[in-house]
């Protein structure tokens, strides 16, 4: 195996299972530290590897201070720095802001260029069509199908969602700005020191708000404040015409996290649910379950599950919970078009039934699909 890792990099897709250091350097020297390559050697190569990716912002950082995207970066800097003439990478887009995608197709070019071979699973398939040479299909863990790159690219649409595949074509917000600055939920002012920007909007029931932004901007940090999570440093955040404290906004607000890993505490999907919602019936535990195809797994321990699988889990608890605000730290990340358009649907239920829904993502053909408005944050 130890021969294998001196030619396999692999990134996972939640790098924060790969992760041995706190600090972001010493995390992408890892590797060349175990192969006992000279301390000179992986000095010079940290700083090759950072200046190759564009990256040199992310040094010396502490980990758990990075945002999920930048910990993705992070997990593939780590990889490239030991130079393995293989790179298998597991959706290695979905934790990535638009600008980083493009950053990471262009880096699947010069390592290809370099005359590496790459595989990866993934669901997010628009940044893939001018890099992959072949494409295989796999369903029910067999390969259904393969293709050439110009086969794949010639997929009717009609055909493409048969197989649940996500679109091939590059993907624009279609939908308008926020505007609004009051409603039934009004966030007046709100700030904390890990973002650059105060945000200021209104939300009513049934609303359905994206937002959208760069890596590390503060998404994430902007809706733990909303739910109470996180401490603001200014700013306040209304319901009803009443100011919360940050304990009636958790009894207000159900958060689906990006690391769903999180919140998942049980020894078994049911059991996960039954936390969530103590007084739910087991027929309606039943009905979401199947809803979210989770049911065969009803007896299954949550971490034998797959990434995509928990995600569908935790927003099975968002929606036993029954609060009044729900929000979603990229939903999709890790699904396919049938599971992304499930989500969609729930997220449109819960709207009809007067739910306020804010949604985290990077997105864009989830955010046209489940979204109303988009708030963009620039820093």
């Amino acid at each position: 195996m130890y021969k294998l890792a001196e030619k396999i990099g692999n990134v996972f897709q939640n790098p924060k299972s790969q992760f041995f250091y706190t600090d972001s350097s010493a995390e992408i020297a890892f590797g060349l530290e175990n192969r006992g390559v000279p301390p000179e050697k992986i000095r010079q190569r940290i700083v090759t590897t950072a200046n190759d990716l564009g990256i040199e912002n992310l040094l010396g950082r502490n980990i758990f201070k990075l945002s999920g995207g930048e910990k993705q970066i992070i997990a593939f800097a780590s990889a490239y720095a030991a130079e393995p003439e293989i790179y298998v990478l597991d959706e290695p887009s979905s934790n990535l802001d638009n600008t980083s995608v493009e950053r990471l197709k262009g880096l699947l070019h010069y390592i290809k260029a370099q005359g590496k071979t790459v595989i990866i699973a993934e669901h997010r398939l628009n940044y893939l069509q001018s890099v992959a040479d072949r494409v295989v299909y796999l369903r029910g863990g067999r390969i259904m199908r393969e293709f050439k790159a110009a086969q794949f690219r010639a997929l009717s649409e009609r055909e493409r969602i048969s197989m649940g595949l996500r679109t091939l074509k590059e993907t624009r917000i279609t939908i308008p700005e926020c505007t609004t600055v009051k409603g039934e939920l009004c966030i007046e002012r709100i700030y904390s020191r890990y973002m650059k920007q105060e945000i200021c909007f209104g939300a009513s029931a049934g609303d359905v708000i994206g937002i959208t932004g760069k890596n590390g901007v503060g998404k994430t940090t902007l809706c733990k404040m909303i739910c109470g999570l996180l401490k603001e440093q200014s700013g306040t955040v209304n319901y009803q015409g009443k100011k919360l404290t940050r304990r009636q906004r958790q009894r207000l607000c159900a958060m689906v996290m990006q690391d769903v890993n999180h919140q998942l505490f049980a020894d078994s999907v049911v059991d996960e649910c039954e936390l969530a919602a103590p007084d739910a019936s087991k027929e309606r535990i039943d009905q979401l379950l199947r809803k979210f195809d989770l049911l065969p797994y009803k007896g299954v321990h949550p971490a034998v599950l797959s990434g995509g699988q928990r995600q569908r889990l935790a927003i099975c608890q968002a929606v036993l919970s029954e609060k009044k605000v729900v929000i979603f730290d990229e939903p999709t990340s890790g699904l396919d078009y049938t599971h992304m358009m499930q989500t969609g649907e729930i997220i449109q239920k819960l709207s009809r039934e007067g739910y306020i829904v804010l949604v985290i993502t990077h997105d864009y053909e989830f955010l046209n699909i489940a979204c109303h408005s988009v708030i963009q944050l620039d820093g």
